[in-house]
């Protein structure tokens, strides 16, 4: 191996080391008289020794391609995390109430964690039930409008009216039009899904060559069985581009949805503790809010991996 890749393999473990040291040896701000807890340490001596058993196996099998290749960013992200811990605990340069110290955020997961949890859970809750009326809405009236030129005469208008408005503005309509803010929170999710998966779908299935459904003709199709074997086929690649862009903004609008009266979920947890100023706890529902949907969007690219194994190595996501 040469020198850089050497550098590049050991810096995340060099950063590590690099900030536990301050976090060990230099003194928290004398303007701080809590007392100083010990997660942040706990999670850096935690990290040196993933860093270094990564490094070690790396060297022993050459196996592991993707950790030497994140090697600077991941040590970037030690340093960057110690500055900020440096800005706050140790010389408390930005104001600590509305920027807490990271050992007080990492406190949230240990003290709160089980409540997160709960909120978390009731978020995933109306989160994949909108979701999935959402995505089949979508398919369906992307099928009529594709495919029925009867139902695109009618539905392509609407769509093309109602689509663009934000789902947030429904807010209204839907608390008048649903018994429970739960209902009505996940009338809003379907809508911010449904317009991209509608439109995407359209757009696949316009866009499939018609020497496709000539030769389903030949075998004897039916117009059911081009819908489903030849047309939906053909445009899972946009599909799932719309269902990325509903999910992406499904997580905006979820945000939204959770300050209509709902009793738990992690976007009403972060409203709840911004409005009694717990911005320790605001900074950790933040992380559990990108590490979760960060889940869901690696499944959801695991599925249309597995759907769309046709085009490995032909297109690059």
């Amino acid at each position: 191996m040469t020198l850089t890749k050497y550098l590049r393999l050991f810096f995340p473990s060099f950063a590590v080391l690099i900030t536990l040291l301050a976090q060990i040896f230099i003194p928290k701000s004398s303007l701080d008289f809590k007392k100083q807890l010990p997660y942040y340490e706990w999670i850096l001596f935690a990290s040196l020794a993933i860093t270094l058993i990564c490094a070690i196996v790396y060297l022993i099998t050459k196996k592991n391609e993707k950790y030497l290749f994140k090697g600077w960013f991941t040590g970037a992200v030690f340093i960057i995390v110690g500055i900020y811990n440096l800005a706050t605990l140790k010389f408390q340069l930005i104001n600590p109430l509305f920027f807490p110290a990271p050992d007080k955020i990492l406190g949230v997961f240990f003290k709160d964690g089980t409540f997160l949890l709960k909120c978390v859970g009731a978020s995933l809750r109306m989160l994949s039930v909108g979701l999935f009326f959402g995505i089949v809405l979508g398919l369906l009236t992307g099928v009529l409008i594709g495919w029925f030129t009867k139902w695109n005469y009618w539905l392509d208008p609407i769509v093309k009216i109602l689509g663009p408005i934000p789902s947030t503005a429904f807010i209204p309509i839907a608390l008048t039009s649903f018994h429970t803010p739960f209902q009505a929170s996940v009338f809003l999710l379907a809508l911010t899904v449904w317009f991209p998966v509608t439109i995407l779908t359209y757009s696949g299935i316009s866009n499939i060559k018609k020497t496709f459904f000539e030769v389903a003709d030949t075998f004897g199709a039916s117009d059911f069985q081009k819908i489903v074997h030849v047309a939906i086929p053909g445009a899972l690649p946009n599909i799932f581009v719309g269902i990325f862009n509903g999910m992406c903004s499904s997580f905006i609008t979820l945000m939204t949805a959770e300050m209509l009266g709902v009793k738990f979920g992690i976007g009403w947890y972060i409203n709840w503790q911004r409005e009694i100023m717990g911005y320790a706890n605001v900074y950790a529902g933040l992380i559990v809010i990108a590490v979760t949907f960060t889940i869901m969007i690696t499944i959801l690219f695991k599925i249309r991996d597995h759907f769309l194994k046709w085009q490995k190595g032909f297109v690059k996501w």
